[in-house]
């Protein structure tokens, strides 16, 4: 790499001014530009540090071709929006900690860099600094054995000013985000060097504090972190309790002590100690660490060092997102959220929804629905938190997608209610096709379609929905009576088409006869289970499958649309997640594992290879390249599970790829 990393800085706040004086010692990197949105601020704070040019926008510093790397140090919410900008102008990206205000926004952020292929980080200067690799070192040395429990704080007293950033909901204030990303980061690293990885996710994240009165800011708090190794980790923060700023590590034959973990050498050179006491020793192990600049300086030859991987090891993506999911959960059980966290969440990009120009979607018809629906369709059955939901549902639409599936009972109402308010917030109502649910059991009776579905659109904020679905069949009850109550809400406007979820071919059968005799409406649309995996039980009772040879000959010769769900057989085509050896995942290991379907896996695996995609795109086109109409339901629980399952729709598999996949030919 270049000893000359052209560096522009974004924002003129005291870190941008430490991150400035710490530039001037790095062995790669010139400070070139600075912006501002204050052009006589710029200019100060160019001819102080040097900078050859001064902008009074942050967007005239990305327009600079001269630019190569942008330090972002804007207030915590402004974080992702520039960052997804400077990506968009081909920039590369280093960030300040908390790399976003949650998970969400850094979700986007990495995809931004992703897709625009740009170096981004998170700035943890401190995990740049010698110390930290020494204390990564150790622990994979086991010098203090098996690392059993962490202790980790980071917390000042500051004095309330409704004025400053600290105290300010509207800001991103409060300590967790501020300095507690510090100790969630160290214990995280701590907990994977433990276990010979980069870092470690907590699988139980137990949190509380106390909230500054006057604006809703977490003035103190804690939280205990539990790590499948067994590791428990225990971080403290505060704007408003002097904390002790230290790093401690308990293990089996010993401990391990920081002094001085997070702002080591922050202005310039200097040591840092380790201390490191044995059981049975009288006299602790100290172990100096020296850097002859400053950790600003270390960050900025880090990003030169790694800025052709894309990433670095220090803080890679994966890294900071499980941060971000952290810091996430920890606010929540305090009960801090901030006001862009509130419905309606604005895009993380700043800009009004549109479809991309020459995204890959593909689109299907079901006959009497005016509307094309997207091939994939975005299944809402996992509603998390409004800025989470927001940012599904724009990557979903922004790449074409139109098509979202809810249901009266999927989070108490809690789903179609985010799904209405998304809709009223982007203003897309006649662009997008609603699937909703309703008369599940054990409310499966005719009279339960009318006054679910008035509810229903209630909580949608819609006069009508697309296409209504049954959710469940009650075989006790005739089909005339579902039939006639189905026909009673489409002739009264409340849906467009409706059909049926989990029913045999048989009581399809039966309506559709009843309903041709009796000169009513039959069914539109199926939607059945239906998978290159085949499902082994039923994750929920009362579901029912598509994918036996009867059925698929039923939908080929009626070419019926299937809206199928478990389109991926929820995860069984990720060998990380599903194979022989790996049954932690009850549900999955109950429905999908059976040596057949592990054929199946390693033969979407071996076509994957060949076609250069994940083995779910594989999973995906199966579903879609059948001889009827599909449309495969998928519920991401990330922008990354659905940017790697897209690739499905370039995919047309030929009749024997498909056949060979099923197992139907050797």
């Amino acid at each position: 790499m270049s000893d000359s990393l052209q560096w522009g800085l974004l924002a003129t706040g005291a870190i941008a001014r430490a991150f400035a004086r710490g530039l001037a010692s790095s062995k790669t990197g010139k400070l070139a530009a600075v912006a501002s949105r204050d052009l006589g601020r710029a200019q100060s704070f160019a001819a102080e540090f040097g900078a050859q040019r001064a902008y009074g926008s942050y967007e005239a510093l990305l327009a600079d071709p001269g630019v190569q790397v942008v330090y972002i140090s804007t207030p915590h919410p402004m974080h992702a929006l520039w960052a997804i900008r400077a990506a968009e102008a081909g920039k590369h990206v280093l960030v300040e900690k908390p790399m976003a205000l949650n998970h969400a926004q850094a979700m986007a952020m990495v995809e931004a860099a992703r897709a625009r292929d740009v170096f981004m980080m998170e700035a943890f200067m401190y995990r740049c600094h010698p110390q930290t690799q020494k204390l990564v070192e150790l622990l994979g040395q086991n010098v203090i054995g098996q690392v059993r429990m962490i202790q980790a704080s980071f917390g000042f007293s500051a004095e309330f000013k409704p004025e400053s950033r600290l105290f300010d909901n509207a800001l991103g204030g409060g300590g967790i985000l501020d300095v507690g990303c510090y100790p969630v980061s160290m214990a995280r690293l701590i907990a994977g060097a433990a276990s010979g990885l980069p870092f470690a996710d907590p699988v139980d994240v137990r949190g509380s504090g106390q909230r500054v009165p006057q604006t809703g800011v977490d003035a103190w708090a804690a939280a205990t972190l539990k790590f499948a190794s067994g590791i428990v980790a225990q971080v403290a923060t505060g704007i408003q309790a002097n904390l002790e700023n230290t790093v401690r590590i308990f293990g089996s034959e010993g401990t391990i002590s920081l002094a001085n973990p997070w702002v080591s050498g922050r202005e310039g050179g200097c040591s840092a100690t380790l201390r490191v006491q044995l059981r049975g020793q009288k006299e602790a192990r100290e172990i100096v660490t020296q850097s002859d600049i400053s950790s600003f300086a270390l960050e900025a030859d880090v990003v030169a060092a790694h800025i052709t991987r894309r990433q670095a090891p220090q803080m890679n993506w994966d890294d900071s997102l499980g941060n971000m999911r952290v810091l996430d959960a920890w606010r929540q059980q305090v009960g801090v959220i901030y006001p862009v966290e509130k419905p309606p969440v604005a895009t993380v990009h700043g800009r009004p929804l549109t479809v991309a120009a020459g995204h890959r979607m593909k689109y299907g018809t079901v006959p009497g629905l005016d509307k094309k629906l997207s091939r994939v369709v975005m299944g809402v059955d996992n509603i998390c938190a409004a800025p989470h939901v927001a940012a599904l549902f724009d990557d979903f639409y922004e790449k074409g997608g139109n098509a979202f599936d809810t249901a009266f009972i999927y989070g108490g109402g809690h789903s179609e209610r985010a799904v209405g308010a998304w809709i009223k917030s982007r203003g897309v109502r006649n662009e997008i096709v609603i699937i909703d649910k309703g008369a599940h059991t054990p409310h499966c009776l005719p009279q339960a379609i009318g006054e679910e579905l008035r509810i229903s659109l209630q909580r949608l904020g819609l006069e009508h929905v697309d296409l209504y679905l049954m959710h469940r069949d009650n075989p006790e009850v005739p089909v005339g009576e579902f039939i006639d109550a189905m026909n009673e809400q489409q002739q009264a406007g409340r849906l467009t088409l409706f059909g049926v979820s989990n029913w045999t071919v048989q009581r399809i059968e039966q309506a559709n006869a009843w309903a041709k005799a009796h000169g009513r409406r039959g069914i539109a649309a199926v939607s059945n289970n239906f998978s290159l995996a085949r499902m082994i039980a039923p994750p929920w009772e009362g579901c029912v499958a598509s994918s036996d040879p009867e059925m698929r000959r039923w939908h080929q010769a009626t070419q019926t649309p299937l809206l199928s769900w478990s389109s991926q057989a929820r995860g069984f085509f990720v060998p990380q997640r599903a194979a022989p050896d790996k049954t932690t995942d009850e549900d999955l290991v109950r429905c999908w594992y059976s040596p057949d379907n592990f054929q199946r896996q390693a033969r979407a695996v071996e076509l994957a290879g060949q076609y250069g995609v994940e083995p779910v795109s594989i999973a995906l086109a199966y579903v879609l390249c059948q001889p009827f109409p599909t449309f495969a339901l998928m519920g991401p629980r990330s922008l990354a599970e659905t940017r790697t399952s897209l690739p499905a729709l370039d995919l047309e598999l030929t009749p024997r790829e498909v056949a060979w996949l099923n197992l139907d030919e050797a």
